[in-house]
């Protein structure tokens, strides 16, 4: 376990925005905004900042602010962030997200979680999904979200941490459930946002559930085609998107617009053009992006995660974002989730809770927190 520090040569900015610069953009049809996928106007605002007005080493040194380590762990490279918590109580908590963001999305959240609260904090573990930015790039098929809950467990106990609490969203929250299936007496609790959709469905839902079932099934017509895409041919979109930055930009930006609670203005009023530039360029700089899109492949082909969970005594909670991420009816948790003792519907934020309202996800996270004994 060593300490990490990002340092990208400058070669490689100068390619960035050779690349963005001669970015061939297509064309397009008139009025269409976002309804065809990625508004191409917004796509040129963006892909301009990028090249022009975005500073790097700005980011780089914003990024170094935080302690970053690499663990080699079962001949993997972990990265993680790993911030110590103020108050006199300091419970640990692994923080994690899902695509396509990376650990740039949590950042929001370290001073809120950090400082002490009826004198309780948190030690923070913010890992790097293997594949993500500075963990290593799976070489052999079947790192999934199963395994990689098993070096998390081991990079826990490598930090001290017998028992921890967990939080975590989309890929991330499935790396959870594998911690709560095979390290349940390791799991203080388990906090998730939102439910995971695709859960057998029981020939008895209730009236919440048949519409939430309506709305996850349009969704997947509308919204899943990237799903589908990753997780049967990622190695045929991945040159693509390690190729081009407006490419990857492109790709990427879909979804921070349609699954976030868009303010009046659009993506532009609702994120700071930076914070996606910082999070774009991780990726590009560590060319992550194939092996990230990758991971749909080895999630979907992961066989223990399709088996229903055993029984555990771990804590659950939930917190329900808003309409922009599908969010699930209570009645579908608690049927999926067991020692469900912690529900919250915000109906506020999205797939991005950290960056879009990370005041809440961290007083959520808090609100579980108390929950436990």
């Amino acid at each position: 376990m060593q300490p990490f520090k990002i340092a990208i040569a400058e070669e490689q900015l100068v390619d960035l925005r050779r690349r963005l610069k001669a970015t061939r953009f297509p064309d397009t049809l008139e009025d269409i905004g976002w309804e065809y996928g990625t508004d191409i106007g917004f796509l040129r605002r963006f892909v301009a900042h990028w090249a022009d007005n975005f500073d790097w080493r700005a980011a780089e040194q914003r990024l170094n602010d935080y302690p970053h380590f690499l663990a080699e762990i079962d001949g993997e490279t972990v990265h993680f962030l790993h911030i110590k918590g103020e108050g006199q109580q300091r419970d640990p908590l692994l923080l994690t997200n899902g695509w396509p963001s990376n650990f740039v999305e949590l950042l929001p959240l370290v001073p809120l979680l950090t400082q002490a609260e009826n004198g309780i904090s948190f030690d923070l573990v913010i890992p790097s999904l293997q594949g993500f930015g500075f963990s290593s790039r799976p070489r052999q098929r079947g790192m999934n979200l199963t395994r990689m809950a098993h070096l998390w467990a081991k990079l826990m106990s490598d930090l001290g941490y017998q028992r921890f609490v967990f939080s975590g969203t989309d890929m991330g929250a499935g790396v959870g459930l594998g911690l709560v299936r095979n390290h349940p007496d390791r799991i203080h609790g388990a906090h998730y946002v939102n439910v995971y959709s695709q859960y057998p469905r029981p020939a008895d839902p209730t009236l919440e559930e048949e519409a939430y079932f309506q709305q996850i099934d349009y969704w997947g017509l509308a919204e899943g085609g990237y799903a589908m895409l990753q997780g049967t041919k990622p190695q045929s979109l991945a040159p693509a998107l390690n190729d081009s930055p407006a490419g990857l930009a492109a790709w990427a930006l879909e979804k921070f617009h349609g699954w976030s609670a868009l303010a009046e203005g659009g993506i532009e009023a609702t994120y700071q053009l930076d914070d996606l530039c910082t999070l774009l360029s991780v990726y590009w700089f560590t060319e992550t992006i194939g092996s990230s899109i990758r991971l749909y492949k080895e999630a979907f082909a992961d066989e223990e995660f399709k088996l229903p969970m055993p029984k555990h005594g771990v804590p659950q909670g939930v917190m329900v974002p808003g309409p922009a991420d599908s969010p699930a009816p209570r009645a579908w948790g608690e049927r999926h989730l067991q020692n469900l003792v912690h529900w919250s519907e915000i109906r506020q934020g999205g797939h991005f809770p950290a960056l879009e309202v990370p005041e809440l996800l961290a007083a959520d996270i808090r609100a579980f927190h108390n929950t436990l004994s």
